[in-house]
């Protein structure tokens, strides 16, 4: 059988790599983790945190919602605990948006070095 490559195999990932998915800080991951209660990664005897996939998509939503979106902190705990479902749908989507407008701009520089 063949190792399928599409398949992520990392089961934790350290708060330096998920800060530097995110572009912030590792305090700014801690002080989200005491507002936001779904962000609880796992800790080794030692105290490095151990995020899963599932606490990275949570701060992926309030990632999204901050400092994307412009909420204060506590706006986006309440809209969160208030709705998840469509926080996250609403999330897809503007990183959909994103992901779009990135590769256009990349279309518009090789037509501008055609032109």
């Amino acid at each position: 059988m063949a190792l399928d490559s599409n398949k992520d195999l990392k089961l934790y990932y350290s708060i330096k790599e998920v800060a530097k998915m995110f572009e912030v800080n590792e305090s700014t991951l801690r002080y989200w983790e005491t507002v936001f209660p779904k962000i609880h990664p796992k800790t080794t005897a030692k105290g490095v945190r151990q995020y899963t996939k599932q606490d990275i998509e949570e701060i992926r939503l309030v990632h999204n919602m901050v400092k994307v979106r412009g909420y204060k902190l506590e706006a986006a705990r309440k809209a969160i605990n208030a709705n998840h479902e469509q926080v996250d749908k609403t999330t897809q989507i503007m990183d959909t948006l994103i992901s779009c407008r990135e590769q256009l701009k990349d279309l518009k520089k090789q037509l501008d070095t055609l032109v």
